[in-house]
């Protein structure tokens, strides 16, 4: 399970958290950062990322079309890069099983 870290996430996450969660990426990084949420939505749920997002939009997508793809929805207001780390690096446990789970289709993360 790889997570996909949306647009106003750096870019850097899915090589910081490589050790703890292999194969994740950002939208940018797929050459998705002019995508929608619907095509952003539709490259996760093909390629079987969880998308972790800052954005009610996609927990509203969640919620209108269900899993997959699952989403982290991260209630931390804009921080710096390492503390997004930290914060997933503190959840990677939860997470891992949340990317197994048949439900619910969004979890929020808070420090």
């Amino acid at each position: 399970m790889g997570l996909l870290f949306d647009q106003n996430l750096s870019f850097r996450l899915g090589d910081k958290l490589g050790d703890l969660l292999p194969g994740s990426s950002q939208v940018r990084l797929l050459g998705l950062d002019q995508a929608s949420d619907e095509q952003i939505w539709d490259t996760a749920k093909r390629e079987g990322y969880v998308i972790v997002t800052q954005d009610v939009d996609f927990v509203n997508l969640s919620l209108l079309k269900g899993a997959p793809p699952r989403v982290v929805w991260l209630r931390c207001g804009n921080q710096p890069t390492a503390f997004i780390e930290q914060l997933v690096r503190n959840h990677s446990e939860s997470l891992r099983a949340f990317g197994k789970r048949a439900q619910p289709g969004f979890i929020e993360i808070r420090p």
